[in-house]
């Protein structure tokens, strides 16, 4: 059920969380493992927010600093 473990990857944490939303939803666990899912999402959500947040300052670093806005090539 909950784990304590830190995720190997972002996507693995994002499978994790998406499961234990999928089972909270389901709303057939009782409450103590529901808080267990609760508490363990919340430490899957940090890591993930943190792992963004890593990204994002290395593109930073690699584009000078300065984030630019994202615009998708149309395909012919």
């Amino acid at each position: 059920m909950a784990k304590t473990t830190k995720p190997a990857s972002f996507e693995t944490a994002m499978t994790e969380l998406e499961a234990l939303i999928a089972e909270m939803e389901g709303g057939d666990a009782a409450l103590e493992a529901t808080l267990l899912a609760y508490k363990r999402g919340s430490e899957l959500i940090r890591f993930c927010q943190e792992q963004l947040a890593s990204a994002e300052q290395q593109i930073k670093i690699l584009d000078g600093d300065s984030l630019k806005p994202f615009e998708a090539e149309e395909a012919e």
